[in-house]
């Protein structure tokens, strides 16, 4: 049998032999139909692969940068480039994938003992390629060096804040070298013992015509640029009358600095607590136990990490809790404040300062401000957006699990600010203030300091509650001990500005960038100040 092909193409003939003369019979003829392609068709063709084959060399050009070249098969092509055809994920995705399963494992169970951690990643690379870890044992050492890591600065941060505690509580070097000389200088110099104010001036001790300004302080150079600023800033000083208060072992050195480097024309009165009749043991017998019990003294000066949870203690609970054991705390100069009317019976309006402010503007108009009846004239502390100052409330000072408190006290209540309060002294005197001050110390006793543990102030929120009448922001700015991004635009404008905080700036862990509001107000061009190095920074 044969096959015969038409030259065209178009007819296929089958022809078979015969047995007897050996010739080819045609048994069929079969006819193939033409088929034709039109240009349409291929015009689409060319137009389609004209498309594809751009993206077909671009991934062959990629597979083989990452090395495909090695492949030895079409095989091996196959398999690199399917996945990228197909939208698949390559064997790296998939890796990565198959880590983080085995990380949410490892992050579940407890680290096995006595895994022996490296001491850097390199060291971690290293034992790897040598003891041929799986992917297991190196999620489990990776989480280990994180979790030490962790300890560490963890532990590092808690250092870091009691050193920041114990430098805050210091005295530095200078400032006590100059309350020393001062102190000799009054026991060897009749001018630095002259009478503050001259017999002429005391008059003007109780006229209340004139500003009067009280400050409590053992700061000797924290007063001097309190007065100064007052001085430098106002624009009636010769109606300024500053009562300065400080405690006996500071009397001499700062009667000696006034008398030395008069205010003038503002008049300056130095006294000491032992020089107030009425500061017996008998009127303040609260204050007295607080100074003196061992419990509270243990306190505020004991060992401050023993009995403290650290494991379950955030850095800034336990930067919280160290301000609120600052010794100053049981200091009677920094209860002072809650017996002005007694100290002073001949006033009828005070503005109380503390020694880390600096007065920017005149403050006459606060004698001008109707408290509506109130008592004390205070920034409101709760309308800022800033948690470390201007958002407080008294559940931020108070333990509202204490009944006592929780029965009394509205934890959502607004705070507010003591370091520039105007106090009206004979609104003051017609109230219980003091008596209701004192029952809440002895309270507060009672329990172990359960109550609260921050200072003067939260006494002085349930005291005055009521009494309050809040003033313009501006008047006071707070927190320059506390935050270093301080917007110094804002320190610009405000009348007053607050050290409030563990970054005085007389301390080397004050605020560089705030430091100079204050020294501008330091004179250092004073023997005693440059006999004691105390430098512009």
């Amino acid at each position: 049998m044969q096959l015969h092909f038409s030259p065209s193409m178009r007819s296929i003939t089958i022809l078979s032999s015969t047995s007897n003369n050996g010739g080819f019979i045609d048994l069929m003829k079969i006819k193939v139909a033409a088929r034709h392609i039109s240009y349409r068709t291929l015009f689409h063709t060319i137009l389609i692969l004209a498309f594809l084959l751009p993206f077909v060399f671009i991934l062959t050009a990629l597979v083989t940068l990452e090395g495909v070249n090695k492949c030895s098969s079409f095989d091996c092509l196959g398999r690199r480039l399917g996945p990228r055809l197909l939208g698949r994920v390559d064997d790296s995705e998939r890796l990565v994938k198959d880590f983080y399963k085995i990380l949410n494992q490892v992050n579940t169970e407890e680290i096995p003992n006595g895994l022996k951690l490296p001491d850097s990643f390199s060291q971690l690379v290293s034992e790897m390629e040598n003891n041929q870890y799986d992917a297991r044992t190196f999620a489990f050492m990776l989480r280990a060096m994180i979790e030490k890591l962790e300890r560490e600065i963890r532990e590092s941060k808690f250092s870091e804040l009691m050193n920041k505690h114990f430098a805050a509580s210091s005295i530095p070097k200078g400032i006590h070298c100059l309350s020393l000389r001062l102190t000799d200088e009054y026991s060897s110099n009749a001018h630095a013992r002259r009478q503050l104010p001259s017999p002429e001036l005391l008059p003007l001790l109780s006229d209340n015509s004139y500003h009067h300004f009280v400050l409590s302080t053992d700061n000797i150079l924290a007063a001097s640029v309190v007065v100064t600023s007052a001085v430098q800033s106002s624009l009636k000083p010769e109606k300024i009358v500053f009562h300065v208060i400080t405690d006996k072992k500071t009397y001499a050195g700062m009667h000696s600095w006034f008398a030395l480097n008069p205010a003038s024309p503002a008049i300056v009165e130095v006294k000491g607590v032992h020089q107030f009749d009425w500061l017996t043991r008998e009127n303040v017998p609260v204050l007295e136990a607080v100074e003196n019990h061992y419990g509270i003294r243990n306190y505020y000066h004991g060992n401050h990490i023993v009995g403290a949870n650290l494991t379950d203690t955030t850095p800034r609970t336990f930067a919280s809790k160290l301000q609120a054991r600052s010794p100053k705390y049981i200091s009677l100069l920094n209860h002072l404040r809650i017996y002005l009317p007694e100290l002073f019976p001949h006033l009828n309006k005070v503005v109380f300062l503390d020694d880390d402010i600096v007065i920017q503007r005149d403050l006459s108009p606060l004698w001008e401000i109707d408290l509506v009846g109130k008592v004390n004239g205070a920034v409101e502390t709760c309308k800022g957006e800033d948690e470390w100052v201007m958002s407080k409330h008294f559940k931020n000072y108070f333990n509202f699990s204490h009944p006592l408190i929780a029965k009394h006290l509205d934890p959502n209540e607004c705070a507010w600010a003591y370091g520039m309060n105007i106090f009206d002294l004979r609104t003051w005197r017609k109230t219980n203030i003091r008596e209701t001050y004192h029952s809440w110390l002895k309270e507060n006793l009672k329990s172990n300091l359960t109550m609260w543990k921050l200072g003067t102030l939260p006494p002085a929120l349930i005291a005055f509650r009521g009494h309050v009448h809040p003033i313009d922001p501006s008047w006071h700015m707070l927190g320059l001990g506390y935050q270093n991004k301080t917007n110094i635009e804002s320190v610009n404008k405000a009348a007053v500005i607050h050290y409030n905080g563990q970054s005085k700036p007389w301390l080397q862990i004050g605020f560089e960038q705030l430091r100079p509001f204050w020294t501008k107000y330091v004179n250092y061009s004073n023997d005693f100040v440059r006999n004691c190095h105390i430098l512009e920074s």
